[in-house]
Parts: C-alpha cells; sequence; structure tokens
C-alpha cells in the first residue's frame, strides 16, 4: 500500500511540473501557421486569430481599459517560456480586461500570452512611430524570475591537482 501511495505521488508531481501554460480549450483555438513575424509586418490581416507569444515586459500600465503591457517577443524555448538570446521580431502591446499588478507584472519579467489579435496602435518610441501588434489576452502566463548564476572564482583552478601532501622532495 506503501508503494502504491509513493507512486501516485511521484506521478502527481511528475504531471504538475508538466503542466502546459495555457488551457487545453485555448489551445484548440490557436492558429499554429501564423508566426509573429507575420502579424507584425500587417496585424490587421490577422484580427480575430488566436496567437501564443512569449517575451520580455518592457513595461506595464493600468488604463480605463485594463492593464495594457508592452512586451518584447523572444523565441521561446520547448517549454514556451522566452529565450535568453538578442534574438526578437519586434514589440507588441497586450491588453488583458481587468486589473494586474504593475508591481508584478514589471519591466524583465518572462510572460507568454494566449490572445485574440484585435488591430494595431501605433504609438512613439524614441523618435519615430511604431506600429504595435495589439493582442487582447485571454491567458497568460508569468514564469517565475531566473535564479542568477553566480561564477565562483577560485584563485588556484588547479587545486585539485596538486596537494602538499603529494609532494615529496
Amino acid at each position: 500500500m506503501k508503494k502504491i501511495t509513493c507512486l501516485l505521488m511521484f506521478l502527481f508531481l511528475i504531471s504538475a511540473g508538466c503542466a502546459p501554460l495555457i488551457s487545453r480549450e485555448l489551445r484548440k483555438e490557436l492558429s499554429p501557421d501564423i508566426t509573429f513575424k507575420q502579424v507584425i509586418k500587417n496585424p490587421d490581416t490577422h484580427k480575430g486569430k488566436r496567437i501564443l507569444i512569449s517575451g520580455i515586459i518592457l513595461g506595464s500600465k493600468n488604463t480605463k481599459e485594463g492593464t495594457l503591457i508592452e512586451i518584447l517577443q523572444k523565441p521561446a524555448d520547448i517549454g514556451g517560456r522566452p529565450k535568453d538570446v538578442d534574438d526578437s521580431d519586434g514589440r507588441f502591446l497586450a491588453l488583458y480586461d481587468g486589473y494586474l499588478d504593475t508591481e508584478i507584472y514589471s519591466r524583465g519579467r518572462d510572460v507568454a500570452v494566449a490572445g485574440e489579435i484585435t488591430g494595431k496602435r501605433i504609438l512613439p518610441l524614441g523618435e519615430i512611430d511604431y506600429i504595435y501588434p495589439l493582442i487582447s489576452i485571454k491567458e497568460i502566463h508569468l514564469f517565475k524570475v531566473r535564479k542568477e548564476e553566480r561564477f565562483r572564482y577560485h584563485p588556484y583552478p588547479y587545486w585539485w591537482w596538486y596537494h602538499p601532501r603529494w609532494y615529496h622532495p
């Protein structure tokens, strides 16, 4: 009996760790043939289509229409998380119909957004006008903050190679 309980616990933990980013129902509604590169070229031709995009939050603000999040698109890894690469097809705006805390959905956080393409917005970006595809958020997944990997410096990198007791003159 104890073995069965342990096995069931193990299977539950594994399945919880592999949970998809978005619901099964919404995944069925996605348009897998549309890429973000196509959407950014002409958002209006893809209105009404649903898409899943990963990226890094550049900023967020609460407005009368909901929480508006500016996101830099990044290619996703196998788990849907944006890869830590210097590659992007552009920026987009994601609108959540409701309130999200902008201290949590803040600059630098990794997200995956599933939603409907509703058109475009032209906003200033530096000294230019930038055409942002606008996505109406159906589901959003905020990834945990990445742990910073620290390099440990060893003044003697080959300390394991030589030990004073090994040396006999």
